[in-house]
């Protein structure tokens, strides 16, 4: 990493990985950076309230100051006010887990949840971060949106996952990926069976304002033992029915404003 920017960041994302905190030698062995100079980076971000050192061990771990941040950003993009009802609405019909994750550009991002499972096995993720378009339900629908080539495009561009990491029916080819979005097309949702994560399923729906690109996902999600294909199938009414509800309010927020456009061909 060549920059100092790239390595404040590099940093603040791996810490945003570990909760209880990372020694500053692993730091800088795993971002490839010289020992004293994470040293002083991580100095700063201390003394800016970003990062802190724990007296007891001596690993420095991320402040709240960050989540405040995120949070912040999404009451004021109007996110809570307008789509939480719904979500929280969805999560109690179906009994599992609900997200809600936003297009920027040339990806989806988690922004927002609401689970409903209250007993039994429960999938509880990571939020804020990016959606695998390759291996997910989410990344089927969206991209069930988009010209082939602009797929593809964005495909190529995040990779491939692998079964190995994830899910043993992620799709291992582009031309795989493909079959799915088609599908996705033809049905109005995308659907995944441990495509993302063993044992898990899912099935999602594009959110698509009158008249403009999808801007959005909503996505529904929980163990395969209680989400099979036959009961993704039966989800599906009830969540195209959500996904429309934020549609028609999505204007009132800007974070619905940044769905994928094509590069300008023009020199």
């Amino acid at each position: 990493m060549s920059s100092v920017m790239a390595r404040t960041l590099a940093i603040l994302e791996r810490l945003a990985n570990d909760v209880n905190g990372v020694p500053l030698a692993t730091l800088a062995d795993e971002l490839d950076m010289p020992r004293s100079g994470a040293h002083r980076l991580l100095t700063e971000l201390c003394e800016h309230g970003y990062v802190r050192q724990s007296r007891e061990r001596g690993t420095y771990m991320l402040t709240t100051r960050l989540v405040s941040l995120g949070l912040n950003f999404l009451k004021t993009a109007g996110v809570v006010d307008i789509c939480q009802p719904v979500l929280d609405r969805l999560a109690e019909s179906c009994g599992e887990l609900v997200r809600l994750a936003v297009v920027d550009v040339d990806h989806i991002t988690w922004v927002g949840l609401s689970q409903g499972a209250r007993s039994g096995l429960r999938y509880d993720p990571d939020m804020g971060i990016d959606a695998r378009l390759s291996c997910t339900s989410s990344g089927f629908a969206w991209l069930s949106t988009l010209d082939e080539d602009d797929a593809i495009a964005l495909v190529s561009r995040q990779g491939i996952a692998s079964a190995a990491e994830y899910g043993p029916n992620a799709p291992g080819s582009v031309q795989a990926v493909l079959e799915q979005v088609a599908l996705a097309r033809q049905r109005g949702y995308g659907t995944g069976i441990e495509t993302y994560a063993r044992g898990l399923s899912a099935i999602s729906a594009a959110i698509r304002p009158n008249g403009r690109d999808a801007v959005g996902v909503l996505a529904i999600s929980g163990p395969t033992v209680r989400l099979g294909e036959a009961r993704l199938h039966t989800l599906a009414p009830d969540l195209i029915a959500a996904a429309a509800d934020i549609a028609a309010v999505s204007s009132a927020s800007p974070l619905f404003d940044r769905a994928h456009a094509r590069p300008d061909p023009r020199p």
